[in-house]
C-alpha cells in the first residue's frame, strides 16, 4: 500500500515557542530544545520489576552560548558569552548550527546579535592551541575551521534574510560572522579589525576572504589586511561592511526598521531572490578557495607550535 509523503520536519522553533526569560534555566528556554538526561530519547530509564529502581546520575547542564528567539516570523540569534567577548567556540559553532543548519520556512528574517559591549573578538585561540596539544596533526583545527565555514555559508546562504546588529568589537571571526550577513546594521561604535596576521594567523575563517574581496574591493582588503588598523562605524559605511550606521540606543530600532518589510515578503520571493543574488556573486569569482580555509589555518597554527616546541627544547649535548 503507498502511503503518502511525510512532511519535512524543522526544528522546534519552527512553532511559536512563549516569551524568552534571560537566563533561564538550562535547558528550559533553549530552542531547540536540548535531550534531558536518561536514554537516547531523553526519557529516563524503565524500572525493573522487583528491583530497587537504579539512580540515574544528573548529567552536567551545558553550558549555552547562543541564546535563540522566534518573534512572528523573525528568528533572533543572540551571542551569549559576554564574559569572553563572545569568543567563538566549537561549542559556539554546534550551537549555531543546529539554528541555522536547517532553514525554517516560516522565518523570513534571522537576525545575528551579541550580549555585552561587544559583538564578538575573534575565535577562541586557546581551544585552537589546546585542540592541537591534543591532535598535533590539526585535525581539531580542521574540524573547527570546517565548522565555522558552514555556519557563514548558513548564513549566506538562508533562504531567509540574515541581519547583523554589530555594536563595539567586531575582530576576526565576529567579523566573518557579521560579514556573512545579507544586511548588516552597527552602532557609531563599532569597530572591524584583521589582526591575524600580527597574530601568526592567516585571515582563513569562515570564507572571511573572497566576501571581502567581494563586497569591499581587492585595494582596499589589502590594506586591511597587511596594516590589521581598525575600521570605525563610519568608514564601515563607506566600504559597505555596514549598510546603516546609528547611535546605538537606536540600533534595535534600525534592524527593526530593515526587518519589518521584509517579514511581508513570501517564502518563495525571498527564497528565489537571494538564490539570484547568491549566484551572481559567485560568478565574479572563478573558483571559491574558502574551501581550504581550515587546511591553512591547521597548517599554520600546527607549524607555529613545532617551531616554538624546538625552541624550547635544551640545546643537544
Amino acid at each position: 500500500m503507498n502511503l503518502p509523503p511525510q512532511a519535512p520536519q524543522y526544528p522546534p522553533y519552527a512553532m511559536q515557542p512563549p516569551p524568552y526569560a534571560p537566563y533561564p534555566p538550562a535547558p528550559a528556554g533553549w530552542y531547540p530544545q536540548a535531550p534531558q538526561p536518561g536514554t537516547a530519547s531523553g526519557a529516563a530509564p524503565e524500572p525493573v520489576p522487583g528491583h530497587a529502581p537504579v539512580a540515574t546520575p544528573a548529567a552536567p547542564v551545558p553550558v549555552r552560548t547562543v541564546r535563540a528567539e522566534l518573534r512572528g516570523a523573525v528568528l533572533h540569534v543572540e551571542l551569549d558569552s559576554p564574559d569572553t567577548g563572545n569568543a567563538v567556540t566549537s561549542a559556539m559553532l554546534d550551537e549555531l548550527l543546529v539554528l541555522l543548519a536547517v532553514p525554517d520556512p516560516a522565518v523570513r528574517v534571522i537576525v545575528l546579535s551579541a550580549a555585552g559591549r561587544d559583538f564578538c573578538l575573534g575565535g577562541d585561540r586557546d581551544e585552537l592551541f589546546a585542540g592541537l596539544d591534543e591532535d598535533p596533526t590539526g585535525g581539531r583545527i580542521r574540524s573547527y575551521g570546517d565548522k565555522a565555514r558552514r555556519v557563514c555559508d548558513a548564513l549566506t546562504n538562508n533562504p531567509a534574510v540574515t541581519i547583523a546588529r554589530v555594536q563595539g568589537r567586531a575582530t576576526g571571526a565576529g567579523f566573518a560572522l557579521a560579514l556573512a550577513c545579507d544586511l548588516r546594521a552597527g552602532a557609531d561604535n563599532a569597530v572591524f579589525r584583521l589582526p591575524e596576521l600580527a597574530l601568526g594567523l592567516p585571515v582563513a575563517w569562515g570564507g572571511l576572504l573572497p566576501r571581502l574581496l567581494h563586497e569591499v574591493g581587492a585595494a582596499r582588503v589589502r590594506e586591511i589586511i597587511l596594516t590589521g588598523r581598525p575600521v570605525g562605524a563610519v568608514e564601515a559605511r563607506e566600504l559597505a561592511i555596514l549598510q546603516r550606521v546609528v547611535p546605538e540606543q537606536e540600533l534595535d530600532g534600525i534592524v527593526d526598521e530593515l526587518a519589518r518589510p521584509i517579514t511581508r515578503r513570501s517564502e518563495a520571493a525571498l527564497r528565489v531572490t537571494k538564490t539570484l543574488l547568491a549566484s551572481h556573486a559567485s560568478a565574479t569569482r572563478l573558483a571559491d578557495a574558502a574551501v581550504l580555509d581550515s587546511e591553512l589555518m591547521a597548517s599554520v597554527i600546527a607549524a607555529a607550535h613545532y617551531t616554538r616546541g624546538l625552541a624550547d627544547r635544551p640545546p643537544a649535548g
